[in-house]
């Protein structure tokens, strides 16, 4: 018994010598704070913003004037030939023509020579080009509307960063919770275990002045080593907890942790059933998402509507040109401006069919917004009723645990003075125990629903949002 008692000793303070100076100490804020510093949700979600920044630019960058410019040099090695008359027939029939037709020379028929096609080239060896090119588009309605597309986007982004902000807090504050949990487990069984071995100290004091059989002494060092089970697996288990704290804060497995803080529970009004409701489906940030979702499907249903009107852009150009045999080119410049007018008369349904697709998607958002109004009406109803229950027997609860306490500590003293039996402080110690843990069970219970609904409402601290400002402005 002596070793085991020494080996449950080492078992219970090899935590705290594991302990260094690196252990990482946080409360419920500071946990959520680096959680949202490390969440790879948010990090995604971020990186969606700013991608939708971007989106915005670039839907802009079609309404504005497109500059190009190009240039080109060409270098024939075998000329390109066309058939074309034959140039010398035509001179030598035209000058013999005037020539009898003024009668400076009789006629002469045979002088005239026959027409022919000849394979003949018109291009220079060399040549090179330059052009500068402005076009601006005047109306597109698919540009137009899709910068306000662009923009939807950007807002939807903005909310699910939101919305995995949010997340990232209820997940924290449920982990944060439970690790209270285990750890107020622990020092119940903790406390559990001390008041045992403190009995067992009474019986062998009595047993040693002859008061006492053998039977009770062992009867009550069973008692303390069955109990010392129980906090090894309770121990365990908050480690686990810790653990799993560790995953949702994204830190280092390795990393010593421990939780500052203790489960409170403050006895406070709560608002009405259809307050909940209401403040749920304004401000719910899933259900604004869908409705962001919502707005864009019709942007886009106009951005694709937009195929059925025309295009009216206006251009200009400015070009520099030059050709030679050699490299003795002879240049010239060339400019325009003018107008363009495009309008597809027919594309085999195409466009009607896409705009026939984006209502569709709009439709079923709006299923989905109403399907997920119905989940969260029922939930923000299902959470009240927890808190509402909870409070009804809290305080009874911390009643019971007190009177458990008292009924304790006079079962114990009856049995110092012979009054009362081992039954008695047996069963007062394990109702004592049920009384604590049931009493720090339902204030876990009552912090995780009350932090569920509140994050159903959308009740989330501005400070939160705060410390991604840049992204949410």
């Amino acid at each position: 018994m002596k070793k085991i008692s020494i080996l449950f000793l080492l078992m219970l303070l090899t935590p705290l010598w594991a302990q260094s100076a690196d252990t990482l100490r946080v409360n419920l804020d500071q946990a959520i704070r680096l959680a949202l510093k490390n969440n790879r949700d948010i990090r995604i979600a971020r990186m969606d913003v700013e991608k939708a920044h971007a989106a915005v630019k670039e839907a802009f960058g079609y309404a504005l004037p497109s500059l190009d410019f190009s240039a080109g040099f060409t270098h024939f090695i075998q000329k390109p030939r066309m058939p074309f008359p034959d140039f010398n027939a035509l001179l030598n029939n035209a000058t013999y023509g005037v020539l009898f037709k003024e009668g400076l020379l009789p006629y002469d028929p045979s002088k005239f020579l026959p027409l022919k096609f000849k394979l003949q080239s018109f291009a220079r060896t060399n040549s090179y080009q330059t052009e500068v090119k402005v076009t601006q588009i005047l109306f597109n309605s698919a540009v137009f509307r899709g910068i306000g597309a662009s923009e939807i986007y950007l807002n939807m982004a903005k909310e699910n960063l939101k919305r995995a902000i949010a997340k990232t807090v209820l997940d924290v504050k449920k982990a944060f919770y439970g690790v209270l949990l285990t750890k107020d487990l622990e020092a119940i069984a903790q406390s559990r275990f001390a008041n045992a071995q403190a009995h067992l100290k009474n019986i062998k004091a009595m047993r040693a002045q002859g008061l006492l059989s053998d039977f009770v002494e062992m009867q009550a060092t069973v008692q303390v080593e069955n109990i010392r089970p129980v906090l090894l697996q309770l121990r365990n288990t908050h480690e686990d907890a810790l653990n799993g704290l560790k995953i949702v804060m994204n830190i280092d497995q390795g990393m010593p942790l421990k939780v500052i803080g203790k489960m409170e529970y403050r006895n406070e009004a709560l608002p009405s059933e259809a307050e909940l409701i209401k403040e749920a489906k304004e401000r719910n940030l899933s259900l604004h998402v869908l409705k962001i979702k919502n707005q864009l499907d019709n942007e886009l249903t106009a951005v694709d509507r937009g195929g059925y009107w025309p295009t009216l852009a206006a251009f200009g150009n400015y070009s520099y040109t030059g050709t030679g045999e050699d490299w003795d080119f002879q240049t010239y410049t060339s400019s325009t401006v003018g107008l363009s007018l495009s309008i597809n008369l027919f594309q085999g349904g195409r466009t009607r069919h896409k705009v026939q697709q984006d209502k569709i998607a709009a439709k079923q958002t709006l299923e989905q917004i109403s399907t997920l109004t119905d989940g969260i009406e029922m939930q923000v109803k299902s959470r009240l009723n927890d808190l509402k229950r909870v409070q009804k027997q809290i305080e009874a609860m911390k009643r019971n645990m007190d009177l458990a306490q008292r009924a304790y500590q006079m079962a114990e003293h009856r049995y110092q003075v012979g009054e009362g039996s081992e039954l008695e402080v047996k069963d007062a110690d394990l109702q004592l125990n049920n009384a604590r843990t049931n009493y720090a069970k339902a204030v876990h219970d009552y912090l995780v629903a009350k932090a569920s609904l509140f994050d159903l409402v959308g009740r989330v601290d501005q400070m939160y949002f705060d410390l991604y400002a840049e992204y949410l402005k």
